[in-house]
């Protein structure tokens, strides 16, 4: 792995939450990294496509990307107020893929599945408010 590509990982690795290229690079930058921004988009990607962190898109389309807590496949919880998100194993959405392509003809499934909803501590928060 790259020198720039492992300095963009350790960025996310050190972050809570799903995190834009854009967030990745000012805080880099922030912290002295001579790094472009070219630069932390092709890293992300690559990283992505090398499975070491996930990548959702949020609703105005823009991908935002987390460091893998798990190397297995998996989904999210995510929820729309605070940005929390659980990874969580899904069997029966496994099976449901494999079955759905195979119904269809379609060989070499892949999917990804993000749940979205408002987690316990925000709607705490609400019911309080």
């Amino acid at each position: 792995m790259s020198t720039r590509r492992d300095a963009v990982h350790d960025t996310l690795r050190q972050s809570d939450g799903f995190r834009s290229a854009q967030d990745v690079y000012a805080e880099m930058r922030g912290h002295g990294a001579k790094i472009g921004l070219t630069t932390v988009y092709r890293a992300l990607q690559a990283l992505a496509d090398g499975g070491l962190v996930d990548v959702l898109r949020t609703d105005d389309g823009e991908s935002v990307y987390r460091a893998c807590a798990s190397g297995d496949h998996h989904h999210h919880l995510v929820c729309r107020r605070c940005g929390r998100t659980v990874e969580v194993a899904g069997p029966a959405v496994e099976r449901w893929a494999e079955t759905v392509g195979s119904e269809h003809g379609f060989t070499e499934i892949t999917h990804t599945v993000e749940v979205f909803g408002t987690c316990s501590v925000c709607s705490a928060s609400v019911r309080a408010g």
